[in-house]
């Protein structure tokens, strides 16, 4: 359907028919990460007006799922995993190991098309700051984050999150 697809097409445009006919003829690849290390990328991006990182989760939790902005909305509701069959799940802090294999099955050249990813220290690196960053939080903004994105924590294998206890 490329006569009606532009770049600011959304697929709630389509039909059913068309939606189908579309994501059957594409390789749907879902790229994830950890909705706390969401959280705190958009914080330290200056995303949110707050000063400190409690207040801009205050901020966020007091504006609703249905008012969130894109950078921190949960990704099921952006997404639609339950809806849409992605070909792959690539989880950040593996990008280099799943878009090596990726690369692969869609038979392009390895080595020329990734960039050097550090991978361990990107994740030792989230580890110590996400432990920081956590704990500016109270209880109850950790209650009520863990259930703003329940259903992403349910969707994917995301064990290590603070958010997950």
């Amino acid at each position: 359907y490329p006569w009606r697809h532009t770049p600011e097409t959304q697929l709630s445009e389509f039909n059913l028919t068309e939606i189908e006919a579309m994501l059957g003829s594409y390789t749907k690849v879902l790229f994830v990460r950890d909705p706390f290390q969401r959280l705190i990328s958009t914080f330290m991006q200056g995303m949110g007006s707050s000063p400190s990182f409690s207040s801009f989760v205050q901020d966020i939790l007091a504006s609703g799922q249905h008012n969130a902005s894109v950078a921190w909305k949960p990704l099921v509701s952006l997404c639609r995993p339950c809806l849409i069959q992605y070909d792959y799940v690539v989880m950040f802090g593996f990008l280099r190991q799943e878009l090596g294999h990726l690369l692969r099955r869609a038979g392009l050249p390895v080595d020329s098309l990734l960039p050097e990813f550090t991978d361990t220290q990107v994740r030792w690196t989230y580890r110590w700051l996400s432990e920081q960053m956590f704990s500016e939080l109270s209880l109850q903004q950790k209650k009520q984050l863990s259930h703003f994105y329940h259903r992403d924590l349910a969707a994917f294998p995301f064990s290590s999150s603070f958010l997950s206890d």
